[in-house]
């Protein structure tokens, strides 16, 4: 999986903040949810617009954040 296919930091979206292509649902928000022990499938209910895939992505892009490093985010 390419995170960078699902997620985009883009200043005039979303104050900058990493958010899901498309759907201008922050990937913080994807992940409280997830933290708060909810299903894909339910946080898909909730926002229609993410796929599995997505949020799928919002984790990997949480995994390489994890690994302290710093990345390259294209524009």
């Amino acid at each position: 999986m390419n995170w960078q296919d699902y997620i985009c930091v883009d200043p005039t979206i979303c104050h900058g903040r990493a958010c899901i292509k498309g759907a201008r649902i922050m990937v913080s928000v994807v992940l409280d949810n997830l933290a708060e022990g909810l299903t894909a499938e339910k946080i898909m209910k909730s926002y229609p617009s993410l796929s599995h895939e997505a949020i799928q992505a919002a984790i990997a892009y949480a995994a390489e954040l994890a690994r302290e490093r710093i990345l390259p985010l294209a524009a």
